[in-house]
C-alpha cells in the first residue's frame, strides 16, 4: 500500500510538471504577467479579434476545440493542401513586442507563426512577413531542409531540432522583436537570433526562396499583424499572448 501511495504521488507530480507553465491555467495570465503588461490574443472561447488574412471573417476550417484554436484540412481539400485559411489578429498592429504561442502539430503537419504581417491583396500571408516554422519534423514532407524544421526562421535560419517536442505534444515559441533585433526561443532554448533591415538580413533574403518576393525585396514592414498559417493539416494553438516593449 505504501509503495502504491508513493507511485501515485510521483505520477501526480509528473503531471504537474508537464502542465503548461508549471500548472498555470491555459489561456489565462498570471498576476505577474498582468502587472508586466501581457495581453491575451486568444481567450480560449472564441475568435474575437481574429480574421482571415485579406478578409473580414474567420475561414471555415478553423474551430475552437477544448480551449484551443484548431486549423484543419478544409472541405474539398486533401491533407497538406492549404485553402487560403491563413489568419491574423486584426485588432492591432505591433512593432516591438514579446510574443508567446503554444502549438501542437498533428502527424505530418506544417504551419507557421508570422509577425509584422503586411496584407497584400491577392497574396498569401508569407508574401511579406517573416515566418517561424511549425512542423512535424519526423513525418512532414517539408523536413528535408534544416531551415524548414520547427522553430526555424523559415528558409533562412535553422533551429536545433533537439529543441522541439514531437507531433501530438505541446511546444512553446517565444518571439521577441525589439527595434529590429529578433530572437526566437523554442521550449526555453534560443534557436535563432537576427536583425531586420540590415545588410545581413538582406543577404539572408537573397539566399532564400523570398529573393523574388516583392514583399521582402521592398522591405519587411516596421510593424504589422500577428498571423497563423493554414497549410492543410490539423494544428492547435493556445496561450497566445503578447507583451509590448517600449
Amino acid at each position: 500500500m505504501k509503495r502504491n501511495i508513493i507511485l501515485s504521488l510521483s505520477c501526480a507530480a509528473a503531471m504537474l510538471i508537464m502542465a503548461p507553465s508549471f500548472g498555470q491555467a491555459v489561456n489565462k495570465l498570471t498576476d505577474k504577467e498582468q502587472k508586466d503588461g501581457w495581453v491575451l490574443l486568444f481567450n480560449g472561447k472564441d475568435f474575437k479579434g481574429w480574421r482571415q488574412c485579406n478578409g473580414t471573417a474567420m475561414p471555415d476550417n478553423w474551430v475552437i476545440e477544448n480551449g484551443t484554436m484548431k486549423v484543419f484540412t478544409a472541405k474539398g481539400k486533401t491533407p497538406g493542401e492549404p485553402s487560403g485559411g491563413d489568419i491574423l489578429f486584426g485588432d492591432k498592429k505591433f512593432k516591438n513586442f514579446e510574443l508567446s504561442v503554444d502549438w501542437k502539430a498533428s502527424k505530418m503537419a506544417n504551419s507557421g507563426i508570422f509577425y509584422n504581417v503586411r496584407e497584400v491583396p491577392g497574396q498569401p500571408i508569407y508574401y511579406a512577413a517573416p515566418e517561424v516554422q511549425i512542423l512535424d519534423n519526423v513525418d512532414a514532407t517539408d523536413n528535408k531542409e534544416a531551415s524548414h524544421l520547427a522553430g526555424s526562421l523559415y528558409d533562412m535560419i535553422a533551429a536545433d531540432p533537439k529543441t522541439v517536442h514531437p507531433a501530438g505534444e505541446w511546444n512553446t515559441m517565444v518571439i521577441t522583436v525589439n527595434n529590429g533585433k529578433v530572437t526566437q526561443v523554442q521550449n526555453g532554448t534560443k534557436v535563432a537570433e537576427y536583425e531586420l533591415w540590415t545588410p545581413a538580413w538582406d543577404a539572408m533574403v537573397a539566399g532564400s526562396k523570398f529573393k523574388t518576393f516583392k514583399g521582402f525585396t521592398e522591405g519587411i514592414s516596421k510593424e504589422g499583424f500577428i498571423g497563423l498559417q493554414d497549410h492543410g493539416y490539423p494544428v492547435w494553438f493556445r496561450n497566445v499572448k503578447i507583451h509590448e516593449l517600449k
